[in-house]
């Protein structure tokens, strides 16, 4: 199977990486804002500041009351989860950096607002393109009028997430597809953020197949250089919390037509700009993002539960600073190196893992399904995805390899999966909530930093983590399509992360290169049962006081 092929090829090991670049072209670097050339540009507000009042530490246990839908919403939700929040210079170099992470800052992702009218901002439905370096909208299409009324809930819109897959090849090779698909997890993960500070729910919406998405979102119109052009990952439905129904019913099989129909003979404004001069093209990405296209759902009838949502378990909210969500997405960034001295205390620790919990606070029921923020926006029944942790600084800790499992279903297969020799012990004061053990005492430092191709940042931190995920039986089970899914999940996690160390002022960063195979070793994993899909450490960052930090808006003055 062409996934299996991919995964396995595209693995790290200590005789050879994975097939990339000998060195990186400068010359042909992509540029990191797509434009739509002569499409019409609405530009967004900056000033919000009536909507900064949400603490963080509280966007966990419930949702303020929604806001409505319009100009000054729309802005903030975009700028609290896309767009730019600061430009970095040293020397004669200058660069962004945007609210969403990405591998080697290179951000494949790119994002389309399809809307009903709205207040100041449009008078008729649309379909624009969301630029961050201007935090404006490029309109490419004006859309049937009726395309809203008829098939969703009043108060709502969709967001579509696409990936520009040489963005991140241009640097990684034949590995950029998962990177890629990294993205897309922290970029759900962040407008689920975003939405949920202005009141608003958001689910993934997933029963229409990629051949819709590209038409809904004008992928075929324009003048696409074929290895620049976007591969359509997903649409996520945007409504605000406690409407009038619990159930929102979906006909997949209308809006498909409807799309079909209506979309195709649109009038599509603007021509999408060139990314680079010239290129290297890796064919296995593309074979295997055509191998895992989802089909449409086959049904055609589906319903989206609004009234699920679940607040996150609480172990102590001692262990937050006092910052908004506001302030928490917009002064994330990725630390470049930990100072391998900072400790945290034990209370924080758990107090992290507890908001990594897919089904929030169960009072002993077990964890399974999705069901508290921001994972309720992923609509696959339960999650897939646990944490192996090599902890190095946690006060009241034992130094050792942790393992946090996060859907109890697992537990068995897990554990015949993994060494028998390992302990499965529930540390000291760890909460009843928490499904945490202890596989072995031990100094992990250079082991973590081995498996993360020799980085230092694995052992310098709090803690390390690989993201382990059910692997080759939730493809058997359900099909292929859930392999890009599987890495969105592990980014969802990922934006957990780096928001609770922001939020509790340390820092975090994700790490995409890590030698596959040795890490099931480790772990005594021998088969395709289970794989390591994304690494992670967090801990006490290394400021690099030569680069000087810029406002994010209106930046610097000379093109970039």
């Amino acid at each position: 199977r062409q996934v299996l092929k991919y995964h396995n090829q595209t693995k790290h090991s200590f005789t050879g990486y994975a097939r990339g670049p000998r060195g990186l072209d400068w010359a042909n670097q992509p540029d990191p804002f797509r434009r739509y050339l002569s499409s019409p540009l609405l530009p967004l507000q900056h000033d919000e500041g009536h909507h900064h009042s949400v603490l963080y530490s509280s966007l966990f246990d419930s949702l303020p009351p929604p806001k409505p839908i319009s100009l000054s919403t729309i802005s903030h939700l975009f700028r609290h989860s896309l767009a730019l929040s600061a430009w970095k210079t040293t020397g004669l170099s200058t660069w962004p950096l945007r609210v969403n992470p990405s591998s080697g800052n290179l951000h494949p992702t790119e994002a389309y607002l399809i809307s009903p009218p709205i207040p100041s901002l449009s008078d008729l439905p649309f379909v624009a393109h969301y630029a961050p370096k201007e935090h404006s909208l490029e309109v490419r299409a004006h859309i049937p009028s009726t395309f809203f009324p008829k098939f969703f809930p009043e108060n709502s819109f969709l967001i579509g997430v696409t990936s520009i897959f040489w963005r991140e090849a241009w640097k990684y090779g034949e590995r950029a597809f998962r990177y890629c698909n990294h993205d897309v997890g922290h970029a759900i993960a962040a407008l689920s953020f975003a939405a949920a500070e202005l009141g608003w729910d958001l689910k993934l919406f997933d029963g229409l197949g990629s051949d819709d998405l590209k038409m809904l979102m004008g992928l075929t119109k324009g003048k696409f250089l074929e290895i620049e052009s976007e591969h359509p990952d997903c649409l996520l439905l945007v409504f605000p919390k406690g409407g009038a129904s619990d159930v929102i019913n979906i006909d997949y099989q209308g809006i498909s037509s409807a799309i079909r129909e209506g979309f195709n003979t649109l009038e599509w404004k603007g021509s999408p700009n060139l990314l680079s001069k010239e290129h290297l093209c890796w064919d296995i990405i593309y074979k295997t993002a055509e191998a895992v296209k989802k089909s449409p759902l086959i049904s055609g009838l589906s319903s989206v539960d609004t009234s699920s949502f679940r607040g996150s378990g609480v172990f102590s909210r001692s262990v937050y600073k006092e910052l908004t969500v506001s302030q928490v997405v917009r002064m994330r960034r990725s630390a470049v190196d930990m100072d391998g001295v900072t400790f945290i205390d034990k209370s924080v620790f758990y107090q992290m893992l507890m908001h990594c919990l897919p089904s929030g606070s169960t009072k002993g029921e077990p964890q399974r399904e999705q069901l508290a923020l921001p994972f309720r926006a992923l609509p696959w029944d339960c999650t897939e995805v646990h944490l192996a942790l090599f902890v190095h600084r946690v006060s009241g800790l034992p130094k050792g390899l942790y393992f946090l499992v996060r859907n109890e279903d697992h537990l068995g297969d897990l554990k015949r999966a993994m060494r028998s020799e390992f302990e499965w012990k529930k540390p000291d004061g760890c909460p009843d909530d928490l499904s945490l053990y202890m596989l072995t005492e031990g100094d992990c430092q250079r082991l973590a930093k081995g498996l993360s191709c020799h980085q230092d940042i694995a052992g310098d931190g709090c803690f390390s983590l690989g993201m382990v995920a059910r692997f080759e039986p939730v493809m058997r089970e359900k099909g292929s399509w859930m392999y890009p899914r599987l890495f969105w999940e592990t980014g969802v996690v990922g934006q957990v992360l780096y928001l609770e160390a922001h939020a509790m002022g340390i820092s975090a960063t994700g790490i995409g290169c890590y030698f596959d195979d040795p890490v099931h070793e480790v772990l005594g994993i021998k088969d395709s049962s289970f794989q390591s899909l994304y690494h992670f450490t967090v801990g006490g960052p290394v400021l690099d006081k030569r680069i000087m930090t810029l406002p994010a808006y209106p930046g610097p003055t000379s093109d970039v």
